[in-house]
């Protein structure tokens, strides 16, 4: 049997799916969730799945057992990612798993790594027309300079900004800074934690959200229903407690108008495609009077109960079981191909 023949009649036999959650991240317990979502809704008619959690320490335990990456991977048919962050969407993963040619869902190392780098995103988005906020890198090198950093954020930008790690998620480490007299103490006190950090104008406007998802209902790229994000009153944006308290408001389909609903789909669709994305993703954005701004993407984005993109695929009449399902038979079928 050859090699296209024999990958087609394993791609239509039970598939042993491992589904990798946890990781060395400061998102570890959203993606157990994550994992934890997939492994309750996946088709067992289908597929044959098992746990794999990646330890705090970076130990891999299949099923419980601690076992090498070496020894695990090569067993497996697909792999579902349900890592968040660092490990699982800067593309550390997705080269490990690459060495043994076995399929994963989600978007390949050198996408994963550049999108997950904000400043590297926003450089790409940017050259196709989308807006992004103003904004400087500060690396921890950098600390001399931080007094003229400061000085020439105030200038350019303000008064209010956003310090964020230049690779994070779940909006992991994000400060709010509303007074430029204490700019200074908060990027000293965000590079003892991280070796680069992000100083971006804070845009006002609505916070919206909008994935999308490869090949799916006969579309090329199908653009599900943005979101529109309200973070509770105690929180002055959306930050990890308000992701997941279950506290914000989260309007899907949001109210826009039909030109505002088309330019977000639009948008992140174009984003998919510049950063050269495969299968999924989610790309954030604030909608201010002077036009939509780009955030950041999500590579890997959450899909516990409380998370976004299960409510857009709802909203469009889909089920959560029907999407883990297109992705793990797209993700062999691709590697078939």
């Amino acid at each position: 049997m050859n090699h296209k023949s024999a990958c087609y009649t394993n791609c239509m036999s039970r598939t042993r799916v491992g589904i990798i959650r946890g990781g060395p991240s400061e998102e570890f317990d959203i993606s157990l969730k994550t994992g934890a979502a997939v492994l309750e809704s996946i088709d067992r008619a289908l597929f044959e799945p098992f746990d794999i959690v990646i330890s705090k320490s970076g130990e891999w335990l299949l099923e419980g057992r601690s076992r090498f990456p070496e020894h695990i991977i090569p067993s497996f048919d697909v792999f579902f990612i349900a890592l968040h962050g660092t490990y699982g969407e800067d593309g550390t993963v997705q080269r490990l798993i690459d060495r043994y040619n076995v399929p994963y869902t989600g978007s390949k190392a050198y996408a994963s790594n550049i999108a997950m780098h904000k400043i590297l995103a926003k450089e790409h988005v940017e050259k196709q027309g989308i807006k992004v906020p103003r904004h400087l890198r500060i690396s921890s090198a950098d600390t001399e300079k931080v007094h003229t950093h400061v000085n020439t954020i105030r200038e350019l930008f303000g008064p209010h900004y956003f310090i964020k790690p230049v690779a994070s998620g779940s909006s992991v480490g994000i400060r709010l800074v509303t007074n430029h007299l204490t700019l200074l103490s908060e990027i000293e006190s965000s590079l003892q934690e991280y070796d680069e950090i992000l100083v971006e104008e804070r845009i006002v406007g609505r916070e919206v959200t909008c994935g999308v998802i490869e090949r799916f209902r006969d579309e090329t790229l199908y653009a599900l229903p943005p979101i529109e994000i309200i973070p509770p009153i105690e929180s002055p944006f959306f930050d990890y407690h308000a992701k997941y308290s279950g506290l914000s408001i989260e309007i899907c389909p949001a109210k826009l108008t039909y030109e505002e609903k088309k330019n977000i789909e639009a948008a992140a669709k174009i984003i998919h495609t510049e950063l050269n994305l495969s299968q999924y993703s989610r790309s954030d954005f604030m909608l201010a009077k002077d036009g939509l701004y780009f955030l950041e993407v999500n590579t890997l984005p959450g899909l516990t109960k409380e998370s976004l993109l299960p409510k857009s695929i709802h909203a469009v009449g889909s089920q959560y079981g029907e999407f883990i399902t297109h992705l793990l038979t797209d993700a062999r079928r691709y590697a078939c191909a």
